[in-house]
């Protein structure tokens, strides 16, 4: 009873006041939780940015790794062919090697051959002047002694030695030409013949790749 009369003898104004400033403490406190949780926002805005970041960074690296791994997949796809590569030029090496050496014998043969043509060529060459010679002789003879018949017998003499040298020296070039000629053959059937010893050896190249 006692209690109810206290509050039935409050003054009204007196708890007005105590509730705004209970209302008042109330509203900073809010204003204080709403100050924060913008900050926490804010915070938490921030952290969502930098983990995009993070992420598109993520991506980027895991692309830049990939392509990494693309180019050094390739790059040992290229050394094994070219390991590959390698060992069939080695494989190749000795025949190559066999196949030169015959090819520096036959180059020296036919170098040999060629000298001997070479030579039986220049003796006909020399024959030729020769003979030449003997014929401008025989004109210049001609030609001095056409009108001097005062020694005919000499002279006359002296012409059949000349046309002897001529036709003597025309005989050992013509024996010279066909000999000429039979090595020139002779030549020609032995090239033929080592061009055909040559061709199986040749067709066999494709075999020793494969081995």
């Amino acid at each position: 009873m006692m209690d109810q009369d206290d509050s039935a003898g409050a003054d009204p104004q007196q708890t007005i006041r105590d509730l705004e400033q209970q209302a008042a403490k109330d509203k900073e406190a809010l204003d204080k939780l709403l100050v924060a949780y913008q900050a926490q926002e804010a915070d938490i805005a921030e952290m969502k940015a930098q983990v995009e970041t993070l992420n598109r960074e993520l991506i980027d690296k895991e692309t830049e790794k990939e392509g990494i791994n693309n180019l050094l997949n390739n790059l040992r796809r290229q050394k094994d062919e070219m390991e590959v590569e390698l060992a069939k030029a080695n494989t190749k090496i000795p025949f190559l090697e066999s196949k030169l050496d015959k090819t520096e014998e036959m180059l020296e043969r036919e170098k040999a051959r060629l000298g001997q043509v070479l030579t039986v060529a220049e003796e006909i060459d020399e024959s030729n002047q020769a003979a030449q010679s003997e014929l401008a002789a025989r004109d210049d003879w001609y030609v001095q002694h056409m009108q001097l018949f005062e020694d005919l017998s000499d002279a006359i003499q002296t012409r059949h030695d000349m046309i002897d040298r001529a036709i003597s020296t025309a005989k050992e070039i013509q024996s010279k030409q066909e000999s000429f000629q039979e090595q020139k053959q002779a030549v020609i059937e032995e090239i033929k013949e080592m061009s055909t010893e040559e061709g199986p050896t040749e067709e066999d190249d494709p075999e020793t790749e494969n081995e």
